[in-house]
């Protein structure tokens, strides 16, 4: 048997390459105990295509690549 590699691809542009973006932000809310607001930091995580921009989150990229596995097995 022969290997096979297969990429997951842009859905825009069927670019292979991403680079990593970060956001980061404060969640703001209230708690029942306090007048005070507390906060979370939440730092996001998404992939963006070298060539469209167009990103992706890692659940996104994941299911592609589970699409993928699906598609070869089938053969």
């Amino acid at each position: 048997m022969s290997a096979i590699q297969d990429f997951f691809v842009c859905d825009e542009c069927d670019n292979k390459d991403f680079k990593l973006v970060y956001n980061f932000s404060l969640l703001f809310h209230g708690v029942n105990f306090s007048d005070d607001l507390i906060y979370d930091k939440i730092i996001d995580e998404r992939y963006q295509c070298t060539q469209c921009r167009k990103t992706f989150s890692k659940d996104q990229i994941e299911t592609g690549l589970a699409e993928l596995k699906r598609k070869h097995k089938k053969k």
